[in-house]
């Protein structure tokens, strides 16, 4: 059994006319007799009584007219919803983002790309730089989003570009002593307590870095906390526990309202006056070899639109 048998069947079955139902189809009258015959034979059954020049549908032909038209609508439905899907008014999209990321600057794209295209589902997942990296390259998500570094054994596999930046600032709270400078000298960064992210942090890497490319080994520093999130980190930095690095994206309201002070670093031993800045790539990530969807293109438009710095 066939559409194109099961299309032919319910022409004569509506039109009660062989003849009609193959004007109706634009094929010949005898190609219309012979689906019939096929399906009757096929079947051992009678679906139309030909009686002189007319026909009636028996009861197998009225059984067989309920279902078939039942399965060419859920045909119908069926290629309508792979057109939509072809053109974006239906499907998914996998995101995979490390927190902040997720959390600040993720927000308005998905709000953007939703306007134009609100049929499609976006389901978006958090986590560590790390733990999105590996994610991506193992198809769970379409696309990561990530700050800091890609492992060396990830990278044949996915394929990154810079989307945006963000900048890592040095926060303390109001009882810290640093709460009232506004610029510190390198070597005062060992003079504090630290509260750290944990190692497969994206912002945990681009400080890290960022010490090393000063002179300072990280491990020297007086780390007295390791938190999983960098809302954690914010809110005990808040309560007067050492210092912390963090995006600017997610503490801008902080240092506005003066919950949080951020100050500038200077190095003595260079004759420029230059404050030391730490500013972290934002990185879109794709698998090098798996199909991009065509709803993964049209997200991809949306994050290159405004390729600047989050805050």
């Amino acid at each position: 059994m066939t559409l194109e048998q099961l299309r032919i069947f319910l022409a004569v079955a509506e039109m009660l006319h062989f003849t009609r139902a193959a004007e109706a189809l634009y094929i010949t009258q005898p190609a219309v007799s012979a689906a019939i015959q096929s399906l009757e034979t096929e079947y051992g059954v009678r679906l139309f009584h030909r009686i002189g020049r007319h026909i009636e549908i028996t009861d197998a032909g009225k059984l067989l007219q309920g279902e078939a038209q039942k399965i060419l609508d859920h045909v119908e439905l069926t290629e309508r919803g792979l057109k939509e899907l072809n053109n974006l008014q239906r499907g998914e999209l996998k995101i995979g983002a490390s927190l902040t990321v997720g959390n600040y600057w993720l927000p308005e794209k998905i709000s953007q790309f939703k306007q134009l295209y609100p049929g499609i589902f976006i389901n978006c997942q958090l986590g560590n730089a790390e733990e999105i990296c590996e994610g991506t390259a193992v198809g769970m998500y379409d696309l990561g989003l990530v700050t800091g570094e890609i492992k060396p054994s990830l990278q044949q596999s996915l394929e990154k570009n810079e989307v945006g930046s963000d900048r890592l600032q040095i926060v303390v709270g109001k009882s810290h002593p640093w709460y009232q400078r506004g610029e510190i000298y390198l070597d005062e960064l060992l003079n504090t307590n630290w509260v750290m992210r944990e190692s497969g942090s994206g912002a945990q890497q681009m400080f890290e870095r960022a010490l090393q490319s000063w002179g300072i080994e990280p491990s020297n520093l007086d780390v007295v906390l390791n938190l999983t999130t960098s809302e954690m980190v914010k809110a005990v930095v808040e309560s007067g526990v050492g210092a912390a690095a963090l995006p600017e994206s997610m503490v801008k309201k902080e240092l506005q309202l003066g919950t949080l002070h951020s100050v500038q670093i200077i190095d003595p031993q260079k004759q420029s006056t230059k404050k030391l800045e730490i500013v972290q790539p934002v990185w879109k990530l794709k698998h090098r070899q798996r199909f991009h969807t065509r709803v993964m293109v049209a997200f991809e438009s949306i994050l290159m639109q405004d390729n600047i710095q989050v805050a």
